[in-house]
């Protein structure tokens, strides 16, 4: 039975000479793959250009649960991308995101909330003109709290975090994720200089992340704590390839 549904392009990869796989993100199904077959002309309704990381589209396919590889019957542009793909710096960050959510979504379920929240981003990044070198910080950070780890703002021993006069001996353990007055008995923690810089991070949101500056470094540590967490808490969560050219942004 044919189903229609939202879908963010996540990664494809040929496969023979005229298919591509895609990995896609839906609203109704979660996680799916596709074989998709490349039209022989250009007036194929299966154009490559739709395939591109973090396109936005509505799909008609045949959902076999059992199957690896579904079957995708028409595709359409859902809403077009008018910089995302063209600018260069938002390029940069659209294939960071792509991958990032390529691997931070494996076997992810239906979970509409989560879609919304991926779909509104990448509409937010694309509309923005400028002031949005912290974009990916907030995706990432409030990302965590769709799939079950969300920082704990509240400090070991029921002592909230906002107290004052504490904020510079407060550690922040990243496996248990949460801020603790001491570190833990293992590696994976956060000095205070650093468990400060993630509370800074938990505070921006899309509307007021241009007020916070932050010099190249300190973006590329905030950047890589942030990784180190996802790491701790997805199984098999691997280096990204594309972290290397987003770290030369806005320098």
């Amino acid at each position: 039975m044919l189903s229609k549904t939202e879908a963010i392009v996540l990664h494809s990869i040929k496969y023979g000479e005229r298919k591509i796989i895609v990995d896609m993100f839906t609203r109704q199904q979660g996680r799916l793959s596709f074989i998709v077959p490349l039209p022989k002309s250009v007036h194929g309704k299966l154009k490559k250009q739709y395939f591109q990381p973090l396109s936005l589209l509505t799909i008609e396919c045949d959902i076999k649960p059992q199957a690896q590889l579904q079957k995708l019957h028409d595709a359409a542009i859902l809403t077009p991308l008018s910089s995302l793909l063209c600018d260069p710096t938002k390029l940069s960050i659209s294939l960071f995101l792509s991958e990032f959510l390529y691997h931070a979504l494996k076997g992810e379920q239906q979970n509409t909330a989560l879609f919304d929240y991926v779909l509104s981003s990448i509409l937010w990044l694309d509309n923005r003109e400028r002031d949005y070198a912290n974009f990916h910080l907030v995706f990432l950070m409030r990302l965590s709290r769709f799939l079950g780890f969300y920082p704990n703002l509240e400090e070991r021993g029921n002592t909230s975090l906002g107290n004052e006069g504490r904020e510079d001996t407060v550690y922040f353990d990243l496996r248990a994720a949460s801020f603790c007055a001491a570190p833990p008995l293992h590696r994976d923690f956060l000095m205070p200089e650093e468990a400060s810089m993630l509370k800074l991070m938990m505070r921006m949101d899309y509307p007021n992340l241009h007020l916070f500056r932050m010099n190249r470094l300190q973006r590329n540590r905030c950047i890589e704590v942030a990784l180190q967490f996802y790491r701790l808490h997805l199984p098999d969560f691997p280096d990204l390839r594309s972290l290397e050219v987003l770290r030369e942004l806005w320098g």
